[in-house]
């Protein structure tokens, strides 16, 4: 009969989650995740399989988690402004409990360039971002909130670059009031 697990899986996701956000994935260990997670070394391995298998699901739970945190923050905005703003504002002061920056990022500058799977998944994460930011620019341009001037494709790919680096600085000794600044500047595009 086979055993019934004594952990909550979900649970352990975003514990290790936090772990690979806070140290990255090469620094953090086996027997880190043992002792952060919790659980046997062998019922790690039952459950997620390897470190990368582990890795892997953690950036899922992390997908998951930004997704309910974007949907719930655009929808409780007012207008496209409003919502750019939640998602600057969320990217510079971070996330309630966890660590600065962002987990795709990190995984993208670590590992990307010699892991196909890491680098697929920061790439989906991009992309998705990059169309969110180009619907909410479509809606703010149909509106009259602004200008049309420029492409939405564009305007997206150049206030998503910005938020890369925000996201970078984010994990930075860097002051807040200088992050908030440079998103100030990068929304200013949407009224040329």
């Amino acid at each position: 009969m086979p055993r019934t697990k004594e952990f909550d899986v979900n649970e352990v996701l975003l514990k290790a989650m936090q772990l690979f956000w806070e140290q990255g994935y090469e620094k953090t260990s086996i027997n880190d995740l043992v002792e952060h997670l919790g659980i046997h070394r062998r019922s790690l391995y039952d459950t997620f399989g390897d470190k990368h298998q582990l890795f892997l699901q953690a950036v899922e739970a992390y997908k998951n988690f930004l997704e309910g945190q974007f949907e719930r923050g655009i929808a409780d905005a007012g207008s496209s402004k409003q919502a750019l703003r939640f998602l600057f504002d969320f990217m510079i002061e971070g996330y309630e409990n966890k660590p600065p920056g962002c987990l795709f990022v990190n995984m993208a500058v670590e590992l990307a360039l010699r892991d196909q799977e890491a680098d697929a998944h920061a790439g989906e994460s991009f992309e998705e971002l990059e169309r969110l930011l180009a619907e909410l620019i479509r809606k703010g341009q149909e509106s009259g909130e602004f200008s049309n001037s420029l492409g939405t494709e564009e305007l997206a790919e150049n206030l998503h670059t910005t938020m890369i680096g925000l996201r970078v600085l984010a994990r930075t000794s860097a002051d807040r009031s200088k992050l908030h600044r440079i998103a100030d500047t990068a929304l200013l595009l949407l009224y040329k």
